[in-house]
C-alpha cells in the first residue's frame, strides 16, 4: 500500500479524479467511480476488480487500511481533506472515499444465462436509483442475474452502485445486444416470461406463485411512467401484477421488484 497525502486541488498525482461526475467520460477511458466505505470495501476484497487507486479522508484511509494492505499490490491510496473532495472532483456525495476502478469485461449474454434460474429483465429503466433498488433486491432475494435493455441506466454509474450497496458489483448482468431477440432468446432457453403489469389482464402475483415454480423465470420489468412496451407485455408468457390502493396508480419499480421476488421465493 502507498499511502500519499496531496498537496492540493492541483496536485497531479490526482488529475484523474477531476470531474468524476462526467459519467459518459469515465465510461470512455474505461472506468468507473465507487463511493461510501461499504462499498469500496468490497470492491478492495473482491479480485475480480482491478482498483486503479482511492481518493480518501483521513478516517476512511485508517478504516480501509487494513483492506488495502491484503491486498498485498502497491495501491495508491491519497489522502486530501474532507473539503476539498467536492472542488477536487465534483462530486456532492463523496462520504469521504471514493475509488477509481477498471471497468470489468462484459459478461457474454449465453454466459450470463447459462445456469441462472431466476432473471430479472429491465426495459427502459434509466433512473440509477432505480437501477440500483433492484439489483439490491436482486441480491437479497435470490434472483441469478440482470438483463437490462439498451437504453437503461449504467449499472456502474456511481449513483446506482450507491443505492444498490455495492449488490451491482455481485450480481451478474449483461446488456442485451439485440432487444427484439431478447425474449426469444430467453424461451429458446427455456425460460418462463413473466411480465410485471398492472394492466389487464393479469393475475396477481400470489396466484402465480402459487403455481409450480417454473424450472427457469424471467420476470420483466419496465418504467414506473409507461410501464413494459405493448410488444414485450404481449410476449410474455404470463402477466402478473401487484394488488395494491385505488387511490395509488402505481409502485416504484424497485418496490414493486422485491414485491415480485419475495412473492415468488416465499412460495417456493
Amino acid at each position: 500500500m502507498t499511502s500519499e497525502r496531496i498537496s492540493g486541488l492541483g496536485d497531479p498525482r490526482v488529475a484523474a479524479y477531476r470531474n468524476m461526475s462526467d459519467a459518459e467520460r469515465l465510461r470512455d477511458q474505461g472506468l468507473f467511480v465507487a463511493e461510501s466505505r461499504a462499498v469500496v470495501q468490497r470492491l478492495l476484497q473482491d479480485r475480480r476488480y482491478r482498483v486503479r487507486s482511492l481518493l480518501v479522508n483521513d478516517a476512511a484511509a485508517a478504516a480501509l487500511a487494513p483492506a488495502v494492505t491484503s491486498r498485498g499490490d502497491d495501491l495508491p491510496m491519497f489522502v486530501c481533506e474532507t473539503d476539498d473532495f467536492r472542488r477536487l472532483t465534483g462530486h456532492a456525495l463523496h462520504r469521504g472515499c471514493l475509488a477509481l476502478v477498471e471497468r470489468p469485461v462484459p459478461i457474454p449474454f449465453d454466459d450470463l444465462l447459462a445456469s441462472a434460474r431466476t432473471v430479472i429483465v429491465l426495459e427502459g429503466i434509466t433512473d440509477p436509483d432505480n437501477v440500483g433498488s433492484i439489483f439490491r433486491n436482486a441480491a437479497a432475494l435470490g434472483s441469478d442475474a440482470v438483463v437490462l435493455s439498451p437504453t437503461c441506466c449504467d449499472p456502474l454509474y456511481r449513483k446506482a452502485i450507491r443505492t444498490s450497496m455495492g449488490a451491482v458489483l455481485t450480481v451478474p448482468f449483461a446488456r442485451a445486444a439485440n432487444w427484439s431477440d431478447t425474449l426469444a432468446s430467453l424461451r429458446t432457453r427455456r425460460f418462463t416470461i413473466v411480465a410485471l403489469t398492472p394492466r389487464a389482464p393479469s393475475e396477481t402475483i400470489a396466484a402465480f406463485a402459487a403455481r409450480p415454480r417454473p424450472e427457469r423465470l424471467a420476470l420483466i420489468v419496465g418504467t414506473e411512467g409507461s410501464g413494459l412496451s405493448a410488444a414485450v407485455e404481449s410476449a410474455a408468457d404470463d402477466r402478473v401484477r401487484i394488488p395494491i390502493s385505488e387511490a395509488v396508480d402505481s409502485l416504484n419499480v424497485g418496490v414493486a421488484v422485491g414485491i415480485a421476488l419475495y412473492a415468488i421465493r416465499s412460495r417456493h
